[in-house]
């Protein structure tokens, strides 16, 4: 994946999303999406600026909900990868550092779907701004960038809940090259109440 440093974890996730919402379309994806392709790492910037843009033009609900599952899949991936006592440790973590804990892990989600971004988060208290400048950004066309507002916006909210921290994400806006996103915490998530796949 050398267009934009795209990376497996965002070519896997867009996937794994049209499966499971919209099984009927996947075959008309995988044209750009071919699991020989995602598998070799051959997936670069063009066929993924097609998905993105028919992604946008899907019939709602739909549209919105690939990209949302997307970033679940992402996020759930992504804390796998932790070994397992590194996340019985974020877990046992005080609420703020469990806060920042998946803010850290939203940064390295990010670097794994484009490795060539930048990501800025500030925390204070129990809010936090999240700024993501994308590679994706400067090489696509504004409405094939749409989905990843969703599918960042998902990712981060997933990762919050897999670190026991009740939280909101939402997008804020756009930026120049990227996306902001607002974090508010509510506070802890009962341990029963973790997150199931």
């Amino acid at each position: 994946m050398v267009d934009a440093g795209i990376g497996r974890l965002l070519i896997s996730s867009l996937h794994q999303g049209i499966a499971d919402v919209s099984p009927s379309r996947l075959d008309f994806y995988e044209n750009w999406l071919s699991p020989s392709g995602m598998r070799d790492g051959r997936i670069g910037l063009a066929p993924l600026g097609a998905v993105l843009s028919f992604l946008h033009r899907e019939e709602p609900p739909s549209n919105d909900q690939i990209a949302t599952r997307a970033g679940v899949c992402a996020a759930d991936w992504t804390y796998q990868e932790l070994s397992s006592l590194r996340r019985w440790y974020i877990r046992r973590l005080p609420l703020g550092l469990r806060s920042r804990a998946a803010l850290g892990l939203g940064r390295r989600l990010v670097f794994a779907t484009v490795r060539h971004s930048k990501v800025k988060s500030r925390m204070r208290g129990a809010t936090a701004v999240v700024e993501i400048k994308s590679a994706l950004c400067e090489q696509l066309r504004s409405p094939a960038t749409v989905p990843m507002h969703g599918f960042y916006a998902a990712a981060w909210q997933r990762l919050f809940m897999h670190c026991e921290v009740d939280a909101e994400v939402g997008l804020t806006g756009d930026l120049p090259g990227g996306w902001s996103l607002a974090v508010t915490v509510h506070g802890a998530r009962a341990p029963e109440a973790a997150v199931s796949a």
